[in-house]
């Protein structure tokens, strides 16, 4: 088997060659699909867990700023005056966080660092081959 090898026409290597790095282009397109797919799939399962989870602190808050409002009109703000001070505050509390979670979502990594990888090696592999 050996001397059947040694004993391949250029043609012949070239078409091994080429039906070689089809196979493999074809095995980096789908460990890549693999890859994004498993970052995305992550990805949502967080950002479910996390409104899951703002939506429990939201109806607390609620509660807690209500309560907020009636400390204020008892020391003797108006009900309106009281409502519009913890009204602004929220607002700008809730500006803040979202700035936070829009920063944090840009920064997610979701490069397919393994294909990346390994499209390097196949590169250097195919110039192995052609050299």
């Amino acid at each position: 088997m050996q001397s059947r090898q040694d004993d391949k026409s250029l043609g012949e290597l070239v078409s091994d060659l080429a039906r070689e790095t089809g196979v493999l282009v074809r095995q980096e397109v789908h460990l890549a699909t693999t890859e994004v797919t498993h970052k995305a799939a992550r990805l949502g399962r967080e950002v479910a867990i996390l409104a899951v989870g703002g939506l429990v602190a939201y109806a607390g808050v609620l509660v807690l700023l209500a309560a907020l409002i009636i400390v204020l009109a008892a020391v003797g703000l108006e009900w309106w005056l009281a409502a519009l001070v913890v009204g602004l505050l929220v607002t700008v509390i809730g500006v803040i966080v979202m700035r936070r979670g829009i920063n944090s979502l840009k920064h997610a990594d979701l490069t397919p660092k393994q294909t990346m990888q390994t499209l390097k090696e196949d590169a250097r592999w195919a110039k192995e081959q052609v050299s």
